[in-house]
């Protein structure tokens, strides 16, 4: 990873498949956490999320969504989570189940404690 900042307008995506046991989801941001050690969490976050997103829409026939993924914006299908922190100072936030105030999973809202 730290050679990518030798690469300014390469494109890295950080992602995985296997949310779905919480253990890995842990060991997914500290993964995440262990990144900062060379980019910032701005930069992190979009390696998670919007360039994954650019990555997916790339595979052509083979991607099964209509919409912009990665973005928030209208006709983008997005997942969204309101976390209690600024993930941009620090990416740990997104990970704590304690400060996800807000989760909404295709269209439809699972947590909202606001």
């Amino acid at each position: 990873y730290k050679a990518i900042k030798k690469f300014p307008k390469l494109r890295v995506t950080y992602g995985t498949d296997i949310f779905n046991d919480p253990v890995n989801i842990e060991n997914e941001i500290k993964w995440m956490d262990r990144l900062s050690e060379w980019h910032s969490p701005g930069e992190i976050l979009i390696m998670a999320t919007g360039t994954g997103g650019e990555l997916l829409k790339l595979s052509g026939i083979r991607n099964p969504y209509p919409g912009d993924l990665g973005v928030v914006k209208e006709g983008a299908l997005a997942d969204l989570l309101l976390v209690d922190g600024n993930p941009l100072e620090d990416v740990k936030v997104v990970g704590e189940l304690k400060n996800l105030r807000v989760i909404i999973k295709d269209g439809q809202v699972y947590k909202n404690t606001l």
